[in-house]
C-alpha cells in the first residue's frame, strides 16, 4: 500500500530524528567515558599528591596516605652539602660525661653570699675523728700524703715526722711534729669560700662534714695555704701550674658533692684552667680515700726519746745555750714555751 503525498514527509523526519537520536546517544557514551578516564586521573592524582592547573600538573601539600600504607614521616632535613642533617657533638655539649668540665656546667652560677655570721667554729671541731678510726683528720691525711712517716711511740696515729712532696710548690718539705708549722692542712674548697656559696644555710652535721672530708684536704706547704687563705680559682691558684688541673678538678668536684654553687668569675677561671687538660677527670667525685695501713716501708715508729712532756724545760735560753741545745724547737727536750717568746715553734733564737 502506498502512503499519501503527506506521510512521506512524516517519515523522512522519523528517520532523521531516529539518526539524530543515535548520535546523540553515541556522544553521551563518548562523554562518558572521557568523564570516567578524567575521575581516573583526578583520583591517581589526588592519590600521587599532585593537582591539575591549567595543562600542567603540581605538588600539593598533604597528600593522601591509604589506610595499608606505611606512616607518613618527613625526610631529614638535609644540610647545605647535600647530605642528613645530624646533631654535631659540639651541639650535644663538648664536654664528656662525668669530666671536670661536665661537672662545672652543671653547677648552679650565682654571686657570692655575705660572710655575716662565719667563722672556723661554724664548721665543727678541727681535725674531728668522722671516720671513727680512731685517729684525727688531720693525721689521716699526713699519713695519706707524707713518705717516710714516722709515728709517736705507742701510738698508731701520731706522724711525728715525713717527708711531703707538695703539690703546690713543687718542693719537697720535711714534716716534723712541733718544728714550727712548715706543713698545713689545706680545704681545697676553702671554708670560707663553702660559706659564701651555699654552706651558710647548711645544718651544722653538714658543714662538719665537709670540713672533715678526705676529698677536700691536702697536706701542703704551709706558706702557699696562707697565701691561699678562703680564695677561690678566680684569686688563686697553685703556683705549681702543673697541679692546676687536678685542683681545679677536685674543687668542681667537691662543690658538686656538696650543692655549693659557683661565682661567674669562678666558674670562668676554672674552666681558662679545664680547657688546656680536657683529659683530666674528676678526681674529687670519687669516695674519700682512706689512709693506707702502716707499712714497713713506709711507716715506722720513732725511737724512743726524751720529750717536752717527760723531760725537765731549761729554766732560761742561758741554760738552753750553756747545755749546747739553743736554738731548742718545740718538741725536743727541753723546750717550754717561755723559751718561745714568738711562738714560732723555736726558742732561744
Amino acid at each position: 500500500m502506498t502512503g499519501s503525498p503527506v506521510d512521506k514527509p512524516i517519515m523522512t523526519a522519523a528517520k532523521r530524528l531516529s539518526g539524530a537520536s543515535r548520535s546523540a546517544a553515541t556522544l553521551l557514551v563518548a562523554a562518558g567515558l572521557l568523564a570516567s578516564a578524567g575521575c581516573g586521573v583526578a583520583e591517581a592524582a589526588r592519590q600521587t599528591g599532585y593537582a591539575r592547573t591549567g595543562q600542567e600538573y603540581i605538588p600539593t601539600d598533604r597528600p593522601s596516605v591509604s589506610p595499608t600504607a606505611r606512616p607518613y614521616r618527613p625526610a631529614q632535613r638535609p644540610s647545605a652539602a647535600g647530605r642528613p642533617h645530624r646533631p654535631t657533638p659540639a651541639a650535644a655539649g663538648s664536654a664528656a660525661a662525668g669530666s671536670p668540665a661536665a661537672v662545672l656546667a652543671s653547677l648552679p652560677v650565682k654571686g657570692r653570699a655575705p660572710m655575716t655570721g662565719y667563722s672556723r667554729e661554724r664548721f665543727g671541731a678541727a681535725w674531728f675523728d668522722e671516720d671513727r678510726n680512731g685517729c684525727d683528720t688531720r693525721d689521716d691525711v699526713l699519713a695519706r700524703d707524707l713518705v717516710h712517716a714516722q709515728r709517736r711511740p705507742g701510738s698508731s696515729c701520731v706522724l711525728v715526722a715525713g717527708d711531703l712532696a707538695d703539690p703546690y710548690t713543687r718542693q719537697r718539705i720535711r714534716f716534723v711534729r712541733g718544728d714550727g708549722d712548715l706543713v698545713d692542712i689545706d680545704h681545697v674548697v676553702a671554708l670560707g669560700n663553702a660559706w659564701a656559696t651555699g654552706a651558710f644555710r647548711w645544718p651544722p652535721s653538714k658543714r662538719l662534714a665537709l670540713a672533715n672530708d678526705r676529698a677536700n684536704l691536702l697536706a701542703v706547704d704551709a706558706s702557699a695555704n696562707r697565701s691561699k687563705g678562703d680564695a677561690d680559682a678566680a684569686t688563686w691558684l697553685p703556683p705549681n701550674k702543673a697541679f692546676r688541673c687536678g685542683y681545679v678538678a677536685r674543687q668542681v668536684s667537691v662543690k658538686a658533692r656538696y650543692g655549693l654553687w659557683v661565682t661567674p668569675a669562678e666558674r670562668s677561671a676554672i674552666a681558662r684552667v679545664l680547657a688546656r687538660c680536657p683529659g683530666e677527670r674528676a678526681s674529687g667525685s670519687v669516695p674519700t680515700p682512706q689512709p693506707p695501713p702502716p707499712s714497713s716501708s713506709e711507716v715506722t715508729t720513732a725511737p724512743p726519746s726524751p720529750s717536752a712532756e717527760s723531760s725537765p724545760a731549761y729554766v732560761n735560753c742561758d741554760a738552753a745555750r750553756a747545755a749546747g741545745a739553743a736554738p731548742v724547737h718545740r718538741g725536743d727536750p727541753g723546750y717550754a714555751a717561755h723559751l718561745d717568746r714568738d711562738g714560732d715553734g723555736t726558742g732561744c733564737e
